[in-house]
């Protein structure tokens, strides 16, 4: 047979042979991408926005609702407290005042301060009054939230600058799944700024701030420690205009280790107003337990 014949009989073999399913078959492939147009930034623009938003940002009052859950995997079980009325005062560089307020007679349930180095809780209910440092933390866990540190709240609050004198930020693509129509999930594409601490072999990473590419806003911020163990999980939504300033109205700032975490819904927040320096003052009440946690850390004491 002449190679030109041969040609066209393979020709019209392989143009039939779809025809007749032999050797080919099309299925459909469900979208798992987010249907949402999202917007772009460059690792600069990101790094702007959180230094210009964090710069605007210098003091602020807050009232709140506190919900609260104690518990996990390690105790078996999981705790709620819900709808205790809070306030928070912050003032830069690293001043906190928390004071939480018993259910229904509006009794203090707790006051802390701290003035970024050290820090004071009162708690009435107990009659306790916790003295002892920021970076010192001696877990107890049989009571999770007397880990419970200002500086953890203020640290997940108040998204700190990214310091070039001292931080190396790195921009990663990356996506988290999303809730769409049906119950079906969807995989949306966010940017992460990954910030390093440090230079050289003692640099380490200090920070992960995620952001939501519908909005370009941050929504989840996670802390490490020097080992690398996610000491706080920060999440952030609802985000509202407070005097020109862009602020989440809903915080949930979850403890991974210590098994806890803590939910802050803004009723109302005022920014930039003066606060004195007596709003950060916490006296030791009389006849009130002492307790002194660095002490206690290097006695390897501990408390009931």
């Amino acid at each position: 047979m002449p190679l030109t014949s041969r040609l066209s009989v393979l020709i019209v073999l392989v143009a039939a042979l779809p025809l007749g399913g032999c050797l080919f078959r099309t299925r459909k492939v469900e979208q798992n991408i987010s249907p949402i147009a999202l917007k772009s930034a460059t690792k600069p623009e990101l790094i702007s926005y959180v230094n210009s938003e964090a710069a605007k940002i210098q003091t602020m009052q807050a009232t709140v609702d506190i919900d609260t859950a104690v518990g996990g995997e390690k105790k078996g079980k999981v705790t709620e407290y819900k709808e205790i009325r809070g306030y928070v005062l912050a003032r830069k560089p690293a001043m906190l005042r928390m004071i939480g307020l018993l259910p229904i007679v509006r009794n203090r349930a707790f006051d802390m301060v701290s003035d970024g180095q050290q820090f004071k809780v009162w708690i009435p209910p107990k009659n306790r009054f916790v003295v002892g440092r920021n970076d010192i933390i001696t877990p107890n866990p049989q009571q999770p939230l007397e880990n419970l540190r200002p500086q953890i709240i203020y640290d997940a609050l108040l998204l700190r600058e990214i310091d070039p004198q001292d931080e190396t930020a790195v921009l990663e693509n990356a996506s988290e799944p999303v809730p769409g129509p049906k119950g079906r999930k969807f995989e949306q594409a966010d940017y992460i700024l990954d910030v390093v601490r440090g230079h050289g072999p003692d640099s380490w990473l200090s920070r992960k701030i995620i952001f939501n590419r519908v909005n370009l806003l941050p929504d989840r911020q996670l802390i490490y420690d020097e080992n690398g163990t996610i000491v706080t999980d920060a999440r952030y939504s609802n985000y509202k205009d407070y005097n020109e300033v862009l602020f989440p109205s809903r915080i949930e700032i979850i403890r991974p280790v210590e098994e806890y975490d803590i939910t802050l819904g803004i009723v109302k927040l005022d920014m930039n107003q003066p606060l004195s320096n007596d709003k950060f003052v916490l006296d030791q009440p009389p006849g009130a337990q002492v307790i002194h946690l660095d002490t206690r850390s290097r006695n390897g004491g501990g408390t009931n």
